[in-house]
């Protein structure tokens, strides 16, 4: 009888130590403490360059708003021009600000101005051209323009919590603040197996992503940029729960619960 015990209580154990899962395979950032005693500079680019089909906002300033009215002639003469706002700044210059659409060329094409390279350009240096073109052809001689992303965002599919499209505020986002904003990597996903798919100068890319690991920081994709998309690969777990071989096992282990309960009492009876 107690060798029975033994052996009942033994095969418990074995099943209650593999549904444990090691914590070197959920603890972020492992090694952390070692690599971080001085500070790592950050040698990624944060910053968003824009590509064909972005979205950007478009706004012209200037001191003497009657040099601005050849801007507000058309506002179809943008690529997609979808929005039109003129009005005041709080230094009292005229603001004209457009909506366009990155062709898939990489060019926007401006009232007056025609049409301008922005493509591979953060929205700092597109700003720039843009004024470069304004001064150019005789529009403007001080104008100050400001270009901002409107439809950045990055899809995040598989093992997080809550599957989503992420609209992305700002253009400093890492993987960790998306990650975050789906309620982080669920329960069955690998932290290990992270998959960031990127497309890059015409061509699609793939970045592994290890975030159990401190090297992540140094990852090129762990700073994100529109219209990524990252895939959490589920561990077997997930498929094997849902098999009519799980479902058995987890009543063989129920079942083998009650019976070393009930043997475990009958044994302290008979003593």
């Amino acid at each position: 009888m107690k060798k029975s015990t033994s052996l009942l209580l033994a095969l418990m154990a074995m099943l209650l130590m593999s549904s444990c899962v090691s914590t070197k395979k959920i603890v972020y950032f492992q090694g952390s403490d070692e690599v971080f005693r001085q500070g790592q500079q950050i040698l990624q680019q944060y910053e968003m360059r824009l590509k064909p089909a972005d979205q950007v906002l478009i706004k012209v300033t200037c001191s003497e708003p009657e040099l601005l009215t050849i801007f507000a002639q058309d506002v179809m003469m943008g690529t997609a021009g979808n929005t039109n706002a003129s009005s005041l700044s709080s230094s009292g210059s005229m603001t004209n600000a457009y909506g366009y659409t990155v062709s898939n060329e990489g060019f926007v094409t401006l009232p007056a101005v025609g049409r301008v390279n922005v493509a591979g350009c953060t929205t700092d240096e597109a700003a720039k051209r843009i004024e470069k073109s304004i001064v150019d052809a005789n529009l403007i001689k001080d104008p100050e323009v400001t270009v901002r992303l409107l439809n950045a965002r990055v899809a995040v599919l598989g093992a997080v919590k809550a599957p989503q499209v992420v609209n992305l505020t700002s253009e400093r986002n890492t993987i960790l603040d998306v990650l975050s904003r789906c309620g982080d990597v669920g329960d069955t996903g690998l932290r290990k197996k992270i998959s960031l798919y990127r497309e890059e100068n015409g061509e699609r890319k793939k970045y592994n992503i290890d975030l159990t690991d401190c090297e992540v920081f140094q990852n090129p994709a762990y700073y994100v940029q529109q219209n990524d998309m990252i895939y959490v690969e589920p561990n077997k777990s997930q498929s094997i729960k849902s098999s009519a071989f799980y479902t058995f096992l987890g009543a063989g282990s129920s079942i083998i619960g009650v019976i070393s309960a009930v043997v475990s009492i009958v044994v302290l009876v008979t003593r």
